[in-house]
């Protein structure tokens, strides 16, 4: 048999309830439901949040595994912390990785943690974060430079700059013209457009809703391409998303408390605060870490903050890291649904409303992601469609970690043990 191809799709903040209730509005992702293999309740992982769940999704392991714990990084002094945009952040062999020893081919568009790989043909997600930087430079720096240029040339007339629906469009555009005429073996695609408009408008806004829509009739363009391009019949297609979103009202700024207590100390006239820290809390939106340096109280520490409106569990150093979060952390904070964390100081409070007219503002959400992963109907959803998966097949549960040694063995290639997760063999034929 000769060497089968994959691509994977992945629809940021897909849930379950997306492909279950919302099927009437995806007909193309639809009938891949129907005739592949649907794996319909995906447990995420703490937290659920873009970046250590494409990371899980490639690796098979739990962010405390894989090392990235968060989107951002602890950056107390600045406004937009710079994100883990970096391969060199992963601490574990990824798929693609895999691929590059094999000698396969293998692109990736926007898919997060992927700057500076040995990915072939790459355009990395990052974007400029300096005042003296520009988004031309970072992206070739951190991209496959000869292919960013070429995609830009032929299709940079797409975009907005960052803005969507057009940045999707632009990749989707990008993705097509690679599976036309580079016909890698391994492709990793990440599109954000719905997730973009949950936060902004609602999880079941009308614009969310368009953003779905959009999103199905680009899966139809980007199979349609490796139709044209003659590799249809030997290719297996996996669409899965990262994470959920739930619809929030208010903002919760624990390290208003910790400023309080003397633990932190706020810049005067800002939101942010100094390095000196002793305790901080670090957001991962519907959760929080907190970290402490020093001999400090962690009993003081808990009850400064236990019963703040809003907070839903506190998890242990130890119960943290068995939820597969961050080593490092001295709590891991969650949510109640409704609510989201910040990490700011100097805010009129503790808990406070997010106010709708500061919604294009950072920070500022209607709908949100990184809550806890057992938070009821906020699981996530896969499909496997193509020559080497069970047709008309459901699997009713399963978790991310799983997802990882699924595509490996659809690719040919395997990970090395120990591994967070197992094949879901139900949806592979045998």
């Amino acid at each position: 048999m000769s060497q089968r191809k994959l691509v994977v799709i992945s629809i940021d903040s897909m849930g379950y309830k997306d492909l279950a209730d919302l099927s009437h509005l995806a007909p193309n992702l639809t009938k891949l439901r129907d005739h592949g293999s649907w794996v319909k309740r995906i447990e995420g992982v703490s937290p659920t949040l873009t970046y250590p769940s494409h990371t899980t999704i490639v690796t098979g392991q739990y962010p405390a595994i894989h090392g990235v714990i968060n989107n951002t990084k602890l950056q107390p002094k600045r406004k937009s912390p710079d994100w883990l945009w970096y391969r060199r952040y992963i601490k574990v062999p990824t798929l693609y990785d895999l691929a590059h020893q094999k000698g396969l081919t293998t692109a990736a568009l926007l898919w997060p943690v992927t700057g500076s790989s040995k990915i072939n043909y790459n355009l990395a997600e990052i974007f400029s974060n300096r005042p003296w930087s520009n988004q031309v430079l970072v992206s070739l720096k951190s991209s496959s430079p000869k292919f960013i240029y070429e995609m830009n040339k032929k299709y940079g007339h797409i975009l907005k700059g960052i803005k969507q629906p057009w940045r999707d469009d632009f990749i989707t555009a990008c993705a097509v013209d690679t599976l036309e005429n580079k016909q890698p073996d391994l492709m990793l695609l990440h599109l954000v457009d719905m997730d973009s408009m949950r936060h902004r408008y609602g999880v079941n806004s009308q614009q969310a809703r368009a953003a779905w829509q959009r999103q199905d009739k680009r899966i139809s363009e980007i199979i349609a391409a490796t139709k044209r391009a003659g590799t249809y019949e030997n290719t297996n297609f996996v669409i899965v998303g990262d994470h959920y979103q739930i619809d929030v009202q208010k903002m919760i700024h624990l390290n208003m408390i910790f400023e309080q207590q003397g633990w932190l100390e706020g810049i005067p006239g800002k939101t942010t605060y100094k390095n000196n820290w002793q305790v901080t809390a670090k957001n991962c939106d519907g959760e929080t870490y907190i970290y402490t340096r020093g001999k400090i109280d962690l009993a003081k520490v808990k009850a400064s903050f236990a019963h703040v409106e809003g907070i839903g569990a506190i998890y242990d150093h130890d119960q943290a890291v068995e939820k597969g979060a961050d080593p490092n952390c001295s709590f891991l904070v969650a949510a109640k649904a409704g609510y989201y964390f910040t990490d700011e100081v100097n805010r009129p409070a503790v808990v406070e409303k997010v106010d709708p007219a500061t919604l294009d503002e950072p920070n500022r959400y209607r709908g949100m992601h990184g809550f806890d992963p057992n938070e009821p109907d906020y699981y996530t959803s896969a499909i496997f469609f193509g020559p080497d998966i069970n047709s008309g097949v459901t699997v009713e549960n399963s978790k991310m970690v799983n997802e990882a040694p699924t595509l490996a063995h659809l690719l040919g290639v395997r990970f090395p043990e120990p591994i967070g997760g197992k094949e879901i063999n139900e949806v592979i034929k045998q």
